[in-house]
């Protein structure tokens, strides 16, 4: 309001604007810079015409390409149509009798970030191929046909296409030959690939047919030099070298028991077991318990005699005299019949007081069972010793039998496997080439696409608009600025 209460007062009925030399003095004396002010507006009715020329002129410049783009453009239609790619996988199976499994699996188009299905369909529908084999069926030169256009809808598997046409039916049309070269093409593909997988699958089952055939050769040529058909013939005769061997120990356990037990009748008796034999023949000989018991007479009467006379009595020193002669034959005669030493003899208590015969019948029982313990203990370690020899030089020859017949059933199995899985890889055909659908069909439109006749005229009408804007500023252009003179000197007063 200040603005226009300002413009008032400067500008008259004629318009021109009342600025005295006095006030312009005041404004040159108190502005060094006063050669920069806006000069004195001209007539308004120059104005009036200048401006309206200009708005004539800026019109003309917006509307007439306007006009001429709505009035020389041909409507263009566009035809939609939208794919869908399955986000799951497929799998197969089959079990082969005796064989084993033959699988077969395709991953989901989306299972892995690296790799895009949908930027790759993208590439593929915008392929000159696409355009060629859709321009042949259309029986048009593809330089007439336009690209279509690909929209890629985020976190989803659709892919939005766009054909344009000079009618819709036209476009109807364009849309469905792009869409069948697409189609058409994505069956060639698929086709190809399973061609080059064939031929590798039959390349390498052709080795596998090779390696299994040299393998059962290999395999006939040891039976027939080992005697062995299978690795079981090796490994029952290795459980009985098994059974041996515990028998040998059990043996050798009898042994070590007998020979304690003997050892320790020997320690008893301070005898050695080969001479117990002689000690009880002699205590089961009729002169030698004679004089035995003749021994204990002497040895009875010396002790009587010891207990009624002192130890120098003569009749002690009879009785000691007899005794001694009685006990110096018993030790001769002993060592006589025994081969014993005199010490042995004396230590083996010869008088019927220190009768030991069942100790020693034990003894001579006992080294007879360990004399039949060694026996057999040697005998079954010597059979052990010959039969593991043997196993260790038949060993090498089973093991080569069981590797090659090993072998033989892993390259069997890998043939007929990798027979099933070429079989079966027959039925995934998207492993590659995911699956594609045809979610929505090429659209018939209704109306044009171009040129938009309202957003034109709205564009036309808002650059209108702006002109007369600018203009209107221009025009009020020294109201504002001596308005803004007048208030900067009210400031300074």
């Amino acid at each position: 309001m200040a603005f226009l209460a300002a413009s008032s007062k400067i500008f008259g009925k004629s318009g021109a604007t009342k600025v005295s030399l006095k006030q312009s003095k005041a404004v040159n004396n108190g502005y060094p810079n006063a050669q920069f002010l806006p000069r004195k507006p001209r007539n308004f009715f120059w104005r009036c015409s200048r401006y309206t020329t200009f708005f004539l002129m800026w019109c003309a410049g917006i509307w007439m390409p306007i006009f001429t783009y709505l009035t020389t453009t041909p409507p263009k239609y566009t035809s939609q149509m939208a794919l869908i790619l399955p986000g799951s996988g497929a799998s197969a199976s089959v079990n082969l009798e005796s064989i084993g499994q033959a699988s077969s699996y395709a991953s989901s188009a989306f299972a892995t970030d690296s790799v895009s299905p949908t930027q790759t369909y993208k590439r593929l529908i915008t392929a000159n191929r696409i355009r060629l084999a859709a321009a042949v069926s259309l029986d048009m030169p593809v330089t007439e046909l336009p690209a279509p256009v690909i929209d890629l809808v985020d976190q989803t598997g659709l892919i939005r296409v766009q054909m344009k046409g000079p009618s819709a039916q036209e476009a109807q049309l364009r849309a469905e030959a792009i869409l069948q070269a697409f189609q058409s093409e994505l069956t060639l593909l698929r086709n190809d690939e399973l061609s080059m997988r064939e031929q590798s699958a039959v390349s390498a089952i052709e080795e596998y047919r090779s390696s299994v055939a040299a393998t059962r050769i290999d395999i006939d040529r040891l039976q027939q030099e080992t005697g062995f058909l299978s690795k079981d013939q090796f490994s029952a005769q290795v459980r009985d070298n098994d059974a041996l061997r515990v028998l040998t120990e059990n043996a050798q356990a009898r042994l070590l028991e007998k020979t304690a037990y003997v050892n320790a009748l020997e320690v008893t008796l301070g005898l050695p077991a080969a001479k117990a034999a002689r000690v009880l023949n002699l205590y089961s000989d009729n002169n030698y318990l004679t004089y035995v018991k003749d021994a204990s007479d002497k040895a009875a009467l010396l002790t009587e005699m010891r207990s009624h006379y002192g130890s120098q009595h003569p009749r002690v020193l009879e009785a000691k005299a007899q005794h001694d002669l009685a006990q110096g034959t018993l030790v001769t005669i002993a060592v006589a019949r025994t081969g014993l030493t005199e010490p042995e003899v004396i230590g083996l208590e010869m008088s019927q007081r220190g009768d030991r015969t069942a100790l020693l019948a034990d003894l001579v029982r006992a080294e007879a069972e360990r004399q039949g313990a060694n026996a057999e203990y040697h005998t079954l370690h010597k059979r052990c010793l010959e039969e593991r020899q043997k196993l260790e030089i038949i060993a090498p020859m089973a093991a080569r039998l069981e590797d090659l017949q090993r072998d033989f059933r892993v390259s069997e199995a890998v043939f007929t496997s990798a027979i099933a899985r070429g079989q079966s890889s027959k039925v995934d055909v998207y492993a590659s080439y995911p699956l594609v659908q045809v979610l929505e069909a090429p659209s018939l439109p209704l109306k044009p696409s171009s040129p938009r006749r309202m957003l034109t005229i709205v564009a036309g009408v808002a650059a209108t608009f702006c002109v007369m804007v600018a203009l209107a500023l221009g025009w009020a252009r020294f109201g504002m600025i001596n308005w803004l003179i007048a208030r900067r000197e009210e400031h300074r007063s």
